[in-house]
């Protein structure tokens, strides 16, 4: 189980190969949310978003062996480009599973840092056991997307960063919304906040139809969602909860939000417009949910994480529409 000493030694052997992404905000958001918003830019993170956090870490926990017979994940996009730039580097062989409906760029941008991809149909195929079944076929360590505690603890430096960057601020007090799919990057944030920022509280934040975390944890029990396909976030479109992940979450988390797609597509506008960010669909729902649901927060500042930039440009031109509505 991911707790904060591995936490913490994953951000030691992260130095140097992470970027430490600012916390930004601009007056316009404020008066949106109604209160202040600061949002923690993963999107400029190298590959793009978080998961260039947790697959480093996951490859360099691992030993010298396992590393040169290489390692194996699955992913619609964001760990597929994590884990392969992290094993590049480390000269690991590398091979993603993705769904062939994963958008173009992010199946490019994986080849690109060198891993294998090998597609398959998200409706009829489980990404799971493909990969089961080639890790033993190649000996190729299997590294999880959020159901591994070294990814989670990889993720988890996300959270130390808002800790002192909020402090810096002379923030202690705030809530924290993070996008959640299977739950590693929300797990690991509230893991570390609660050691570095107590009276900081996560919550969730989930597209409409895909809110498997906040029924979960409404219910105590892990709910899985009815489909597979058919939102905006891609990234963030799990079955249903991690079981590393989820005992935290439901342990150190508030309740989780719900957006739309078209708030996810206002959010992404609006934080391009004030921000000059560029953020994909799932990595907006929190930002969406503290610009669009202020009324299920509390205290006066939210901190939401941006958690990935890998937006195909047909998507981010229809964000972009929503400005001159």
């Amino acid at each position: 189980m991911t707790d904060i000493t591995m936490i913490e030694a994953a951000a030691r052997r992260l130095q140097g190969h992470i970027r430490r992404t600012p916390l930004l905000g601009a007056p316009q958001l404020d008066q949106i949310a109604g209160r202040r918003l600061l949002i923690k830019a993963e999107c400029l993170q190298h590959t793009g978003s978080f998961k260039a956090r947790g697959g480093w870490s996951a490859v360099s926990a691992l030993s010298p062996e396992l590393r040169a017979r290489g390692v194996i994940g699955y992913s619609s996009g964001n760990h597929a480009q994590g884990l392969a730039r992290a094993a590049a580097e480390q000269g690991a062989p590398c091979v993603i599973i993705m769904p062939s409906d994963a958008p173009a760029l992010k199946i490019a941008n994986t080849r690109a840092l060198g891993a294998e991809v090998v597609l398959y149909d998200r409706a009829n195929e489980s990404r799971e056991a493909i990969g089961e079944a080639l890790s033993k076929e190649r000996g190729l360590t299997l590294i999880r997307p959020y159901d591994d505690p070294q990814v989670a603890a990889g993720q988890g430096t996300t959270g130390l960063e808002i800790a002192a960057q909020a402090a810096e601020a002379g923030i202690t007090r705030a809530e924290v919304l993070v996008p959640c799919g299977g739950g590693g990057l929300t797990a690991g944030v509230a893991l570390a906040l609660q050691a570095k920022a107590p009276e900081m509280r996560v919550h969730p934040a989930e597209p409409e139809g895909f809110d498997d975390t906040a029924r979960s944890l409404a219910s105590g029990r892990i709910e899985r969602n009815d489909r597979l396909s058919g939102s905006l976030c891609d990234a963030i479109m799990t079955p249903e909860p991690g079981a590393v992940t989820f005992p935290i979450n439901r342990l150190l988390c508030g309740p989780g939000l719900v957006v739309t797609d078209a708030q996810v597509l206002r959010a992404m506008a609006l934080a391009f417009l004030h921000l000059k960010l560029v953020i994909e669909p799932g990595g907006a729902v929190a930002l969406a949910a503290a610009l669009f649901h202020g009324d299920k927060l509390e205290g006066d500042t939210v901190i939401a994480v941006a958690s990935g930039g890998n937006v195909e440009p047909a998507v981010f031109a229809d964000a972009l529409k929503t400005l001159a509505g």
